[in-house]
């Protein structure tokens, strides 16, 4: 790895998005439209810069959606891990898995109704059409290829050619999936009428209470039948941990996303689920940092093992402040267990590990949030959350930015009239230029070139990627 002290600077090839293309949420032949380049290196700070701007990697193709122009607008969305908590549906897919792997048992639920989002095939299936145009070679397949080589260099360290094959198989059979799984889904409103005669309830009776309303108050009253000391020491007592084991949270306060993820199985347990991390290749270069995370910066799959076989990798860029979700593969029969919600759960529980070490890092970055595409909204159930303006570039709390929304695919979401976006473009002609192996100005190169659509595509990409990228990052110009 790479230390802070040497590294070597981002090389980026930067495209014009000149041609509409077929939109991945959509369908719409000719609605999509985004900027884009090919990264042939790029530090982790750069990359960090660039997401708070917009942008997006696939592989080592980094995009831009032109927000205003394209169909399904795609904003930049990130939950706050420090805050979060499990919703209802979060804890059923935690308390799902601990099931099946204590006991064997299978949901009977039907997991078809999470929402998912499209293939990363359909998602940028035009932005990879505009790569192969310029004859650029670009493969969406080359992250599974990263992922076999890594696999099987793992396994020849490790002498288990079993666990090859099941990797192959897993690759063969699997959907490529940007992720995450389903939020909580929403719930519809009930209007209470006045019941007609002979239909309803009996006033005469009691209300009726929910069962567990039931169930707390028979447990309150035990409590206090078996303190002596009256109804405050029992109703104290509800305050106490179930058992002295360190994981267990106390009765009457909510369990932790750690305490749900991590709760201990019996020595009999029916499965077991292993988790493993290991880094990657992809256009980020690995680098280390005294006060960073111990597993250092840089992509890394996150691999899930099942009783030996692997059933899941999560591929994630772990950044200066961030950590970034980029795809989930996963076996296909293991539907059943949501995994891609528990894969973001697991994910936003590591963010907050990362985040003991190294304070700055305290997000969790879940790619686009497309408020007109029914699969994308569930992104917005991760509270608190966050979407990028795409104007200033500033983080609006996703609940300000809901209303907007509803009137408009496209808006400006900071308030403030006057605001404008301060990382951007102020002096072009320090933008740093790779030209025929030598590193310059854009102002020197400028006066080598009178080109005009030169010079107008390298004003569009200082505008696209702020001052401070473009005079750290190595434009190359052929």
């Amino acid at each position: 790895m790479a230390s802070w002290a040497r590294l070597s600077p981002s090389i980026v090839e930067y495209f014009e998005g000149e041609d509409f293309y077929r939109c991945g949420y959509c369908k719409n032949e000719t609605g999509s439209r985004s900027n884009g380049m090919w990264a042939h290196s790029m530090t982790v700070q750069d990359y960090q810069d660039l997401i708070d701007r917009g942008w997006r990697r696939s592989g080592k193709y980094v995009y831009k959606p032109v927000m205003n122009q394209t169909c399904c607008p795609q904003y930049t969305i990130r939950c706050r891990p420090l805050q979060f908590q499990p919703s209802k549906s979060h804890k059923k897919v935690l308390k799902k898995m601990l099931k099946f792997l204590a006991k064997g048992e299978i949901s009977k639920g039907n997991c078809e109704d999470e929402p998912m989002e499209p293939t990363a095939e359909d998602a940028v299936a035009g932005d990879f059409a505009l790569i192969n145009k310029l004859d650029i070679q670009c493969d969406l397949t080359a992250l599974s290829d990263d992922l076999r080589e890594s696999l099987e260099s793992e396994e020849k360290q490790k002498g288990k050619s079993s666990k090859r094959e099941d990797a192959n198989e897993l690759i063969q059979s699997q959907d490529i999936e940007e992720k995450l799984g389903s939020g909580e889904p929403s719930r519809s409103v009930k209007v209470h009428t006045v019941p007609k005669p002979g239909k309803g309830a009996d006033l005469s009776k009691p209300p009726c209470r929910k069962a567990k309303e039931i169930r707390k108050e028979r447990k309150r009253l035990k409590l206090m039948r078996q303190n002596r000391a009256g109804e405050l020491e029992g109703l104290q007592a509800q305050c106490e941990p179930l058992s002295s084991s360190p994981p267990k949270a106390k009765s009457n306060q909510p369990k932790s996303l750690e305490d749900l993820i991590f709760e201990s199985l019996p020595e009999n347990a029916s499965h077991k689920l292993e988790f493993t991390r290991f880094l990657c290749s992809s256009p980020l270069e690995a680098e280390t940092s005294p006060n960073g995370p111990d597993c250092g910066y840089g992509s890394f799959h996150q691999q899930y093992w099942l009783d030996g076989k692997i059933i899941a990798v999560g591929v994630i860029d772990v950044l200066p402040h961030c950590v970034s979700s980029v795809y989930l593969y996963y076996d296909p029969d293991y539907s059943f267990l949501s995994l891609g919600v528990y894969s973001a759960l697991r994910e936003i529980a590591f963010t907050r590990h990362l985040h003991e070490k190294t304070s700055q890092l305290s997000y969790y970055y879940m790619g686009f949030y497309i408020h007109s595409c029914p699969k994308m909204k569930y992104k917005g159930q991760y509270r608190p959350s966050d979407l990028l303006c795409p104007e200033t570039y500033v983080w609006v709390p996703i609940e300000q930015c809901l209303p907007s929304l509803e009137n408009s695919k496209y808006c400006r979401f900071n308030q403030d009239s006057e605001a404008v976006d301060e990382g951007r473009s102020k002096e072009p002609d320090r933008l740093q230029v790779l030209y025929k192996k030598a590193i310059m100005p854009y102002g020197v190169y400028k006066k080598q070139q009178r080109d005009p659509r030169d010079e107008a595509a390298v004003l569009q990409y200082a505008a696209l990627v702020g001052q401070a990228c473009s005079e750290r990052m190595l434009l190359f110009r052929n």
